[in-house]
């Protein structure tokens, strides 16, 4: 049996809120790198959090674009947002495989500014989620 869309939310948010806790320890820490893969994690769980709170049975993608633009079919609020939350899709691949970059691993090619940005907009993204469902 599925939860009801309003708990299933509420589990998907409360990983990303855990999850956003990890990546900005680690962008202040020096994990530069993974607190830039987690910010794109919190962004896609967050989203996923909302779509869920709107009713949706199943939820797929890892795309914070594709589900910001999903997410404002329910509430255009979202759609402005979501234009700059997309830069976090592009730390899904490549803050975690050496062949995801031109040269060099992702330990040395991140740094602490991208890592806090990055926490930067996943933070928005779930206080957004947050303040849209009450949740």
């Amino acid at each position: 049996m599925r939860p009801a869309p309003t708990e299933e939310a509420r589990r998907w948010l409360e990983q990303a809120r855990e999850d956003l806790k990890w990546a900005g320890r680690l962008a202040e820490e020096g994990g530069y790198h993974i607190a830039c893969f987690l910010a794109q994690q919190v962004a896609e769980k967050a989203l996923k959090a909302f779509l869920y709170a709107k009713g949706e049975a199943v939820v797929l993608g890892h795309s914070v674009s594709a589900l910001g633009e999903r997410a404002a079919r329910y509430d255009e609020r979202v759609r402005e947002k979501s234009v700059n939350w997309s830069i976090l899709d592009g730390y899904y691949i490549p803050t975690r495989y050496p062949n995801g970059l031109p040269d060099g691993i992702p330990a040395k090619v991140y740094n602490k500014k991208a890592a806090c940005e990055a926490v930067g907009l996943a933070t928005e993204v779930v206080d957004t989620v947050a303040a849209l469902t009450g949740l």
